[in-house]
């Protein structure tokens, strides 16, 4: 088959487009021809490396074993089945739960041994994959392309959400609003748990489209004012922030909570590191809350809610499976709306 695989740590030129056997499906896993994976910012900073430091990175302490093809959020139709999986499932068209964990009901996420597929196992930057039969889950849409965008970056959006366990009519700040997890995290606290959503993004072209997808007020980082257009537009502090940025916006979230506000951060796009004044979240009493991917039971409810169309799929672009350089590229330009989505087919 047809492969991307990670050489090491590196560049844009580990990433090399192989041809390789079609992987056999253990007892109980089943074989999956890959329609759609969308892009992450977890397969990229793991080929960069950014997940740890030295020779070992990943989300497990003993790094990646190269050669490894990346790729998390994943659809597909099911083609074979190992002895152990019912025939029956053949032909199904499914969604690829990201990761595997012994760790209990609810704290799946959390456990030591989890592994992630496209880190520790091989993903779907490929023509096939094989993944345990019990964590495919039916496609939530009948689009495969639509279906694959939700995975990681609504998991973990959902997972955000509800960790600040965000109640009708709060408000809640959006930091980089127009990405994957960004514009989910939009649509799932305004459409799903009916909150009053603050966008911020860099261009306010995109304003319209971010109201569309759920935002009641879309406001601009590169303004000196921000965070006094924060509070002019809701009116007093917010409640929660929903934060994908790091450093870049972390002074301003800080500022503009409430007292008893709590603030979620799950990514630093805008730098890895920051310089907090511990005063500021005990004298304001802001709860902070460190957030990746969530549980199986919040991933159904997730898949629940976009087969009813309270989340929408945001779609940016898509790229042929050989040109995943180019894809990875892309995917890190500002200004885009929405998902990158690499196509095996096309």
């Amino acid at each position: 088959m047809k492969a991307v695989q990670v050489t090491g740590y590196g560049g844009i030129d580990k990433l090399v487009t192989v041809n390789v056997g079609i992987p056999e499906p253990e007892h109980n896993e089943v074989l999956v021809k890959v329609k759609a994976c969308a892009i992450n910012n977890t397969e990229i900073w793991m080929r960069e490396g950014a997940y740890g430091t030295g020779s070992k990175s990943g989300w497990r302490p003993e790094g990646v074993a190269f050669p490894r093809i990346p790729g998390s959020d994943i659809t597909g139709s099911i083609v074979g089945v190992g002895s152990e999986v019912d025939e029956s499932m053949v032909g199904k068209d499914v969604v690829l739960f990201p990761f595997t964990s012994s760790g209990e009901e609810g704290k799946e996420h959390i456990s030591e041994d989890m592994a992630f597929i496209g880190s520790e196992y091989d993903g779907g930057y490929a023509e096939y994959v094989v993944w345990p039969a019990d964590l495919c889950y039916d496609m939530p849409l009948e689009d495969y392309i639509e279906s694959a965008v939700f995975t990681v970056s609504g998991l973990t959006a959902w997972h955000m959400v509800e960790q600040i366990q965000v109640q009708p009519g709060e408000t809640v700040m959006v930091t980089g609003a127009n990405g994957g997890v960004g514009s989910l995290n939009v649509q799932i606290a305004s459409n799903v748990f009916g909150a009053k959503v603050i966008a911020i993004v860099g261009d306010l072209e995109l304003e319209e489209r971010m109201k569309a997808l759920g935002a009641a007020h879309v406001l601009s980082y590169k303004s000196d004012h921000l965070e006094e257009e924060i509070i002019r537009v809701n009116g007093g502090p917010v409640d929660s922030v929903l934060d994908v940025v790091g450093d870049a916006l972390f002074s301003t979230s800080l500022q503009v909570l409430k007292k008893g506000g709590k603030f979620c951060i799950s990514g630093s796009a805008g730098g890895q590191q920051t310089e907090l004044d511990f005063r500021t979240v005990y004298l304001k009493h802001i709860t902070v809350y460190g957030s990746v991917l969530g549980t199986r039971e919040e991933f159904k409810r997730m898949l629940h809610a976009i087969s009813e169309r309270k989340i929408k799929p945001v779609i940016d672009r898509t790229f042929p499976l050989e040109e995943a350089r180019e894809a990875q590229q892309y995917f890190k330009k500002t200004g885009k709306l929405g998902k990158v989505v690499l196509l095996p087919e096309a």
